[in-house]
């Protein structure tokens, strides 16, 4: 099969590449490198059925081109920037929805109708039903990231209907693992680098959240495209538990060996579209036969290793 992967030099696109190719599959990931790095596929391009396009989303002319011989999209690309989104609102629309709606015409043109999707919790927003099922009631949205990704959705939903294409739609947690470059983990390792005695912590560190690890995540996007539930299979992906920010920051300085002071600020929500409570039901996914392998505290001290072990991805960031 050949996958073609958006977004495939970023932190879950790349290992996806990775795992794909170690199936046997060819791959072409298709990135512009704004966020993700060239250095994560090294050992892809060592390979002769990997190839990497380096062109944007919005260049429709160089993502038809790229299509053609594709049999599966995983369409992995996307601003994640949920906290400075109120900042730049178009950046979602033109980096998640309309770059979304272009891969789909993109597919069209080239009569490629399959394609994997990784949505977000997030379109939950501030969810009265918690865990939260993919069949809660709808609520009010809380971040345009959020929306932005609920708008991929709805294009990705009418085109299965429209066009006969078959879509997997996957509401994630937040992610974490090797070649992590963007999250709470990142930015706590970077200021307590900076000074190890205090920590500035967004929120009053009793948001509850929901983690998953990078390779739990892949694991549980495969087995469901083995196992599709229809036009359209939607699915929640995370792990099975939730812990408070304050236990995530307790593990991070522990592992460090720093007992620094500790501050807060923006009381029970960090940033405008913060969700104090993000905790999914995944027994979906699990009645598959999926089990995430890796717990959070687990999932938390194998990222930071990671970013101790790769200090050059925060010089890149500035």
């Amino acid at each position: 099969m050949h996958c073609l992967v958006t977004g495939g030099a970023g932190f879950i696109g790349s290992n996806l590449v990775d795992r794909l190719l170690a199936l046997g599959h060819d791959v072409t990931a298709y990135d512009n490198l704004s966020t993700g790095f060239r250095r994560f596929l090294a050992e892809a391009e060592k390979q002769p059925r990997f190839r990497l396009i380096e062109a944007d989303l919005l260049d429709t002319a160089r993502l038809t081109e790229a299509m053609k011989g594709v049999d599966f999209v995983f369409h992995i690309a996307a601003n994640a920037d949920v906290r400075f989104g109120t900042e730049h609102p178009s950046k979602d629309l033109q980096q998640n929805t309309i770059a979304t709606f272009n891969v789909l015409e993109a597919m069209r043109a080239n009569g490629v109708s399959r394609i994997a999707f990784p949505s977000t919790g997030s379109i939950y927003g501030e969810a009265a039903v918690i865990p939260t099922p993919e069949d809660a009631p709808f609520p009010v949205q809380t971040s345009l990231y959020g929306a932005s990704k609920l708008a991929c959705e709805g294009l990705i939903a009418a085109y299965c209907e429209g066009f006969g294409f078959q879509g997997w739609i996957f509401r994630f947690v937040s992610v974490l693992g090797e070649r992590y470059t963007h999250g709470h983990i990142f930015d706590f390792y970077r200021k307590l680098s900076a000074d190890p005695t205090k920590l500035h912590i967004l929120g009053n560190g009793r948001q509850r959240k929901s983690y998953m690890y990078v390779h739990d995540c892949i694991d549980a996007m495969l087995l469901a495209i083995e196992k599709p539930q229809g036009k359209v299979t939607i699915l929640n992906l995370g792990s099975p538990a939730y812990v408070e920010v304050n236990d995530s920051v307790g593990w991070i300085t522990g592992h460090l060996g720093l007992k620094p002071e500790f501050t807060y600020e923006g009381g029970d929500r960090g940033w405008i579209g913060d969700n104090p409570f993000i905790y999914l039901d995944v027994a979906r996914i699990r009645a598959l036969g999926w089990e995430p392998k890796l717990g959070i505290r687990e999932g938390i001290l194998r990222t930071l290793d990671w970013l101790r072990a790769n200090a050059w991805v925060y010089e890149s960031r500035q």
